[in-house]
């Protein structure tokens, strides 16, 4: 591999769609929702992801919350797509900066969401095929053991290899997707890690309740 390839999108032509991407990515969707909500006080991060918002506000706002950090990632990598003649490092390093926005925002101390929707969003740019059997693998982990953080730890962890098997069906995809995508799913696995403990000591509350699962 050689590093000037690698570094090319960082040394040379328009840097402004990363910062962009980036940028995009810090937008608090989460906590503006909540915000518009009366009565209820922010604390914590800035990028607050849609289960803790449809836990404070309700399921439509918390649905809100996804559609538009999703709607961040995807606009990021559209912008690299457009811009760039849809490279497709560009577009991967388009949405790895999204994503890096939504988990670490400059405006709050660089504490921000998990990231899955956001992930989400800037790879439906990418692969959509791969997105769509990722939701399917949260869907079926939520219904059948109704946790969103395992739902979305298990959707992260199949994600690399949906990738490898549906980006470019029959040929290996280029090492820019397949360590992108590996990279993205383990950092949304990471910073699961709280939740991770959770589940493994019985204490995870399950969607929609209050209480952790027995």
């Amino acid at each position: 591999m050689n590093a000037a390839v690698v570094l090319a999108p960082f040394l040379y032509g328009k840097i402004w769609i990363l910062t962009a991407a980036y940028l995009l990515g810090t937008i608090p969707f989460g906590r503006l929702l909540l915000r518009a909500h009366r009565g209820i006080r922010l604390l914590g991060s800035g990028n607050i992801d849609a289960a803790e918002v449809a836990r404070e506000a309700g399921l439509a706002a918390g649905l809100s919350t996804m559609l538009l950090d999703a709607a961040k990632g995807y606009f990021s990598v559209w912008l690299a797509a457009h811009f760039m003649q849809a490279d497709i490092r560009w577009m991967m390093y388009a949405a790895l900066c999204a994503l890096l926005g939504h988990m670490a925002p400059i405006w709050f101390g660089f504490r921000g969401g998990r990231g899955v929707a956001t992930a989400a969003g800037a790879f439906l740019g990418i692969c959509w095929p791969a997105v769509a059997l990722g939701f399917s693998v949260w869907l079926l982990v939520l219904w059948f053991r109704g946790y969103v953080s395992l739902a979305s730890i298990s959707a992260a962890a199949s994600f690399p290899m949906l990738m490898y098997l549906l980006y470019a069906p029959r040929h290996a995809p280029p090492w820019i997707v397949s360590y992108g995508t590996l990279l993205a799913a383990a950092v949304v696995v990471l910073r699961h890690r709280a939740s991770i403990r959770r589940l493994l000591s019985g204490t995870e509350t399950r969607f929609g309740l209050g209480k952790p699962r027995k």
